[in-house]
């Protein structure tokens, strides 16, 4: 299953993404003409847009994680809390599944809380028009939804919601915290009652938190100092670790520690992208969160993103930063205002467009211009990805032949004067 991203292709994808930015840059205008400022009600994502990022390590490491699965008697899957659906790798969950002999247990781990919406007690800095116009969800109405949708599962032994690693940035309402992941891994580990302990494998989408997880596990319940290198970018870890001590065995001296065995070991694991991602609106909030490599698709592009959710959300979260005197659908305009007031400047004091592109999107990244989550969570949206997942896996060249033969016969359509089924899809 082939899906490596070239430079060719992303080269190729940067021309019609730009061009798509500048159609709406047009919109927009029309939308301001009238005085008042009306925020594009949806985004008109580039078909044309880089729709993979499966890469030559992530294929091997997934092949590898399956020769590996049969020791393994518990699977620890990180998503980020953001983008809570397409966070989800179907592919990597069909795979290990596929792989065991029986049902393996799995404990979901919804990663970065903390960057997501609040929960209900909203701070300054978040009591923000999008949560009251119900464009936006509370952080509560997320982990409510999931949780239902999650104890459905038989396999899925419980549910967590962390929040990043303890800062002055750091919210503090996040459901769960590291003691509570390791108890329950405990309880697991204490069900399987094995004498040589219980091996537990991270996995999850590139940059969804794994290398993280497993130090702050290793320090919370050893003591010890991090065993797995991190970064904020997706690729850091790029084959499957050795297995980690994050819970010590048995002891006489602790009668809590009964069933543990030799203790609790975890592996990490390189992230892997999903093969072809059908929508490139889900590529859009991929690579805004951060699990697609920066420059994959161009940055004028994601920060354009970024700025439709924040005028959905509330515009003077950026119009008072960076000292605009009204909001605007206009990327362009946006990132010079971002350059102007953070200094991003060519020789000869040219504005920087690509440069004040990556500064607002690592802005949003940490949380410094709003937290919310880039998509609505709902027992609906939860059973169209399941609907979804349940389609064949494409490999990049076998969706472009899918989507070039579905071009064909709606410019056939057009041409017999039919007009084409609702969604535009005639494939």
């Amino acid at each position: 299953m082939s899906g490596t991203i070239t430079a060719k292709l992303a080269a190729g994808a940067t021309a019609a993404a730009t061009s798509a930015v500048e159609n709406v840059a047009k919109t927009a205008t029309t939308l301001t003409a009238g005085g008042g400022f009306a925020p594009r009600e949806f985004y008109e994502s580039s078909t044309q847009i880089t729709r993979s990022y499966y890469l030559g390590h992530h294929a091997s490491a997934l092949n590898k994680m399956r020769q590996t699965i049969s020791n393994v008697g518990l699977i620890i899957e990180c998503r980020d809390f953001r983008v809570p659906i397409c966070s989800w790798n179907p592919l990597l969950e069909r795979s290990l599944a596929a792989s065991a002999a029986g049902e393996r247990s799995r404990i979901i781990v919804y990663t970065k809380h903390d960057l997501g919406p609040p929960s209900g007690n909203f701070s300054k800095e978040t009591t923000i028009e999008g949560y009251t116009n119900g464009r936006y969800q509370s952080g509560k109405d997320i982990v409510k939804t999931l949780k239902k949708y999650h104890k459905n599962s038989s396999t899925t032994k419980d549910v967590m919601f962390l929040g990043t690693a303890q800062g002055a940035r750091s919210r503090n309402d996040a459901p769960n915290n590291d003691k509570h992941l390791l108890e329950s891994i405990k309880r697991v580990a204490r069900e399987m009652d094995s004498l040589t302990g219980m091996r537990c494998m991270v996995v999850g989408m590139p940059n969804s938190g794994k290398s993280t997880l497993l130090n702050r596990l290793r320090a919370k319940g050893m003591g010890l100092p991090k065993a797995a290198q991190t970064g904020a970018t997706p690729g850091v870890t790029r084959k499957i670790g050795t297995p980690v001590r994050i819970i010590a065995g048995e002891s006489a001296d602790d009668p809590s520690s009964a069933g543990l065995g030799e203790g609790v070991f975890i592996m990490d694991t390189p992230g892997v992208f999903i093969p072809y991602v059908s929508d490139p609106e889900d590529m859009l909030r991929l690579a805004l969160v951060g699990s697609v490599k920066d420059g994959v698709i161009p940055s004028v592009t994601v920060a354009d993103y970024l700025l439709y959710h924040l005028n959905l959300v509330d515009p003077k979260l950026y119009t008072r930063k960076f000292d605009l005197g009204r909001p605007t659908n206009d990327v362009h305009e946006f990132l010079r205002a971002v350059a102007t007031r953070t200094g991003k400047l060519r020789k000869g004091s040219e504005l920087n467009l690509e440069n004040a592109a990556d500064w607002v999107v690592q802005a949003w990244r940490r949380g410094d211009l709003g937290r919310f989550a880039l998509e609505k969570v709902t027992e609906e949206t939860l059973a169209q990805a399941v609907e979804k997942a349940r389609e064949p896996t494409l490999s990049i060249s076998q969706a472009r032949k899918r989507e070039k033969e579905a071009r064909k016969v709606a410019q056939q359509m057009k041409w017999a004067g039919i007009t084409a089924p609702p969604g535009g899809s005639v494939a």
